[in-house]
């Protein structure tokens, strides 16, 4: 090896994406490993925790909590609360709230309040716990639910209904797909498959009722027929990734003020690759050099990115996720692990992360479980 190519190597080692802070290796993660289901297949029953060893990506089943369809999970204050939207339709979509015992990974249903619309798919929440925000993709619309003291929902809901189509026969109507907070918290950006926008909301979420200004600030056109599905901010806060699940494909912003400025549009296929688009979820590694996206369709694969100095994506390779349908995926908080919830083949596999160029190498284990459409960590 020449001295050049061997500088090269170990410099590689010190590229430093711009906001993000370098942190000590530590050689003991330790996490609980939550995962929401569609139990509408008669295959699952609701909500699963395991104990997972993010250094040997080993998982423990510790217990089970019964609730219908819960397809989106977030954690609440002090990971003592967990919330879930109930995916169903008919009037009857809902979000459950559950007290979360962390000695043995037991989870208790507090209560269940409406979510405002048919088949809520997206629940988030703010640092301090104040509101959950959901996405309703059949009701086309998003609600803010009041958290109370007690980890408990508040009935009173406050609910801003979309309206219009686009092109594909997905495409009928309003399809509110996610509902995310800027880094700041003073915006929420919600990602609509239906109209193919992406409108950003102001924000008071020290309100005591209706936190979101129903007039957006502003609100961004995606291509026709493109369908925005999930936003993921990079952890410098001022870069924002979409992925659009009809066109599959990638979207790099800066925002700004409560605006998004498109910088780079990107496919989730490698050249010359055709076939169905299903582009599901986004996720950046902890260290922010990495994108993932998943893709669903005649793909079955998680695409991986670099990300640049700059914030534009450079296409490294496809992984295909050994499994059916990866509605949903997750990077462990270590980033030595990704786990793609294979949703139609009834399990996640768990794939090691390289961190040093972000290429996935299946460990060999799998997690059985029926339908898992969501994957959450949190600290041991």
């Amino acid at each position: 090896m020449t001295h050049q190519a061997l500088f090269l190597l170990i410099m590689a080692h010190f590229i430093v994406v711009p906001g993000i802070t370098q942190t000590k290796h530590n050689t003991h993660h330790q996490y609980r490993l939550i995962i929401g289901t569609y139990t509408n297949s008669g295959k699952s029953d609701g909500i699963y925790t395991y104990r997972f060893n993010g250094n040997n990506g080993e998982a423990v089943f510790l217990s089970k909590t019964t609730t219908t369809d819960p397809s989106f999970l977030v954690m609440g204050k002090q990971n003592r609360f967990l919330y879930a939207v109930n995916e169903l339709g008919g009037g009857k979509g809902s979000v459950s709230a559950f007290r979360y015992q962390h000695s043995n990974g037991e989870i208790s249903l507090l209560n269940t309040v409406a979510s405002g619309g048919d088949h809520p798919c997206y629940i988030t929440t703010d640092r301090k716990n104040r509101y959950l925000f959901v996405a309703n993709y059949t009701g086309g619309n998003f609600s803010a639910i009041r958290i109370r003291e007690d980890g408990s929902t508040d009935s009173a809901i406050q609910t801003i209904q979309h309206f219009g189509k686009s092109i594909t026969s997905r495409q009928e109507k309003a399809h509110v797909h996610s509902t995310v907070l800027s880094p700041d918290e003073k915006y929420l950006l919600v990602q609509d498959l239906g109209t193919d926008q992406i409108t950003v909301y102001a924000v008071n979420l020290n309100a005591v009722a209706n936190p979101v200004t129903e007039i957006p600030v502003s609100v961004y056109n995606t291509e026709p027929g493109s369908g925005p599905r999930h936003l993921e901010f990079h952890p410098n806060k001022k870069w924002a990734y979409t992925v659009q699940e009809l066109d599959g494909t990638v979207t790099f912003f800066a925002f700004e003020n409560g605006k998004l400025k498109k910088m780079q549009n990107i496919s989730l296929h490698a050249s010359g690759s055709t076939g169905k688009d299903g582009a599901a979820d986004i996720h950046i590694s902890p260290d922010g050099k990495f994108l993932y996206a998943s893709n669903r369709g005649s793909f079955n694969e998680i695409t991986i990115y670099r990300i640049d100095a700059k914030g534009k994506l450079i296409f490294l390779a496809t992984t295909p996720t050994l499994g059916i349908a990866p509605r949903n995926f997750g990077i462990d908080p270590s980033g030595n692990f990704l786990l793609s919830g294979n949703h139609l083949s009834d399990q996640i596999v768990v794939f090691k992360r390289n961190p040093t160029n972000g290429l996935l190498t299946d460990t060999g284990t799998r997690i059985q479980t029926g339908a898992p459409v969501c994957i959450r960590f949190i600290p041991e």
